[in-house]
């Protein structure tokens, strides 16, 4: 079968959900469109019935399972799209990529007593990464994580993380409560194969920091004379609806900074096929204790491209460093 057999059942009851729809319009009116479409959704059915669902009806090979979750009626690969498809699927790329570009954060930010840069590079036209900061009060609260999949499907995961997070955050709720509200509000309007590790965190002027941490890899703290990374064994958000999450407080002292970034720079792959690695990374970051934010930012990721054997990126890549520079009096 083209998809795997969870995704493929989990697919098969988005589409008799979406048949149940049109069937409840159509009772109440019956235009072509909607006909259109029921029938294409009784057409997907037959497919699955027949084991052909996932397969495209051109080449007969798979359809990209990211298209296939954002759209369960998606019938050609991409390589078999007609020019116009193409061409129409091109756009609406093109105009995703511009909104997804909307929702990123201003670069080079100095808020709260924190400075703050950020890396954020999508492998394709969209990211499934997510990354974000907002200011409530005199807190910072910074996210940043990775949702589980690729291309639009990831990106629309993205977007909905974003604005969880936005509505959430002003609530008044405690770190680990705006984690947990998220968490369930994710179980419920997401797949159960879907999923994203974050970290959630707020830092306040007074240099401390705070983090909740949903299965993510663990940030570094670096200043004169240290290097530690913050370990945590929690799991990703999205996986367990009654999930509990907690935080841990930590103190920063002037000059201190604070990296996150997603696996798509650790995983990054050498020549001889090794992968690049926390350690590696950690090793650059020893060398940048005494720099700004950018130029530490800047050493990570240009070590990152020396490194890779392949030009050409193969997962979204995000890095965000929080620098505590308070403002003297």
């Amino acid at each position: 079968m083209a998809v795997q057999v969870t995704d493929f059942r989990l697919l098969r009851e988005q589409l008799l959900v979406r048949r149940e729809k049109l069937e409840t319009a159509l009772a109440k009116q019956e235009t072509a469109q909607l006909v259109q479409l029921l029938d294409q959704v009784d057409r997907a059915l037959e497919r699955a019935e027949a084991g052909t669902y996932g397969t495209c009806e051109v080449c007969h090979d798979t359809v990209e399972p990211d298209r296939l979750i954002a759209d369960p009626l998606t019938r050609v690969c991409l390589g078999c799209l007609a020019p116009d498809e193409a061409r129409a699927l091109e756009n609406d790329l093109e105009l995703a990529a511009r909104i997804q570009g909307g929702l990123l954060p201003k670069r080079d930010l100095t808020i709260s007593g924190w400075k703050v840069a950020y890396h954020y590079q999508p492998a394709g036209a969209v990211s499934g990464d997510y990354l974000d900061l907002v200011t409530h009060g005199n807190d910072l609260y910074f996210m940043l994580g990775d949702v589980s999949g690729k291309g639009v499907a990831a990106s629309m995961l993205m977007a909905n993380l974003h604005a969880m997070f936005r509505v959430l955050i002003p609530t008044g709720l405690s770190l680990p409560q705006i984690v947990e509200r998220a968490n369930r509000i994710f179980c419920e309007s997401t797949l159960p194969t879907q999923y994203a590790t974050l970290i959630c965190g707020r830092a306040s002027a007074c240099g401390q920091v705070e983090i909740c941490n949903g299965g993510h890899l663990a940030p570094y703290h670096i200043g004169p004379g240290k290097l530690r990374s913050f370990e945590t064994a929690t799991v990703p958000v999205g996986l367990f609806y009654d999930q509990q999450f907690s935080s841990t407080t930590y103190d920063f002292s002037p000059g201190d900074s604070l990296v996150l970034y997603t696996d798509g720079l650790t995983e990054a792959l050498g020549p001889d096929g090794t992968e690049y690695g926390a350690q590696r990374l950690a090793r650059v970051l020893e060398r940048c204790v005494d720099r700004s934010t950018h130029e530490l930012l800047q050493d990570c990721i240009d070590d990152v491209l020396n490194f890779r054997a392949d030009p050409r990126q193969m997962d979204d890549q995000s890095m965000m460093v929080l620098q505590f520079a308070p403002t003297r009096q």
